[in-house]
């Protein structure tokens, strides 16, 4: 697939970018050969190939186990608090009402 400029400037009017022509002209060149390289993975034989979610080891993220472990103490979350209301952190009103 070819781009010309006339797309490339297209594109960045709809991402509100302001390109000098030499910015359009480089632009026009990275985009080119991004393309190019999307058509040849597209032409790749995948055919065998399991579906994966990403390309990392799928072992590689395993986060430990959940685990009810003992919290902050209501009375040390509050201890440093500026100010509180029966047990709860008291804080300004955000929205008018």
């Amino acid at each position: 697939m070819t781009i010309d400029l006339a797309q490339v400037e297209h594109v960045a009017k709809l991402a509100r970018l302001r390109l000098d022509p030499q910015d359009a002209t480089k632009m026009l060149h990275e985009l080119s050969d991004i393309l190019q390289y999307v058509e040849r993975l597209s032409n790749l034989n995948t055919e065998g190939a399991a579906p994966t979610s990403h390309a990392l080891d799928p072992d590689q993220n395993v986060l430990r186990a959940d685990a009810v472990r003992p919290g902050l103490a209501r009375e040390t979350a509050l201890a440093a608090a500026p100010a509180t209301e029966d047990g709860l952190f008291r804080v300004p009103r955000a929205v008018e009402v």
